[in-house]
C-alpha cells in the first residue's frame, strides 16, 4: 500500500512547513489529487487515519479536490478529456498520447496558526 509512503510524506512536508513558518500548529490542509495519479482513494483515507494521531495534521481540516485528467496527442496535438491511460485520441484515434494533467498530488495550500 504506497498510499502510507503518500500519507507519511505529506505529513512531514507539513511538518517542515509548520517549523519553517514557526506556527504552533495546521488547521487545514488541501490537496489537489489528479484521478490518474496511481492513489486509491480508499486506501488513502484509511492510510491518513491511521497515521493522524499523535502528527502534526491531527487536529486540522483535510479538503481533497479531485483534478480531471487530460491527454495531449502527439500526432494531431488535439487537448481531450481521459479516463484511463489508454484511451485513444478522439481526434484521430491514436494511441500515442502524453498525460499532461491528472497525474499529480499536490498540497494546494496549508493554514497554519
Amino acid at each position: 500500500m504506497h498510499e502510507l509512503t503518500i500519507v507519511l510524506n505529506i505529513f512531514e512536508i507539513a511538518g517542515n512547513q509548520l517549523k519553517e513558518h514557526q506556527g504552533n500548529k495546521i488547521d487545514a490542509i488541501e490537496l489537489e489529487i489528479g484521478l490518474l495519479a496511481g492513489i486509491e482513494m480508499e486506501a488513502f483515507h484509511f492510510a491518513w487515519n491511521a497515521a493522524l494521531p499523535g502528527s502534526v495534521l491531527e487536529d486540522c481540516s483535510l479538503k481533497i479536490n479531485p483534478v480531471e485528467a487530460e491527454a495531449r496527442c502527439r500526432h494531431c496535438h488535439l487537448e481531450y478529456d481521459v479516463s484511463s491511460l489508454y484511451d485513444a485520441c478522439p481526434g484521430c484515434g491514436s494511441f500515442r498520447s502524453e498525460l499532461i494533467r491528472g497525474k499529480d498530488l499536490r498540497i494546494q495550500s496549508l493554514v497554519i496558526s
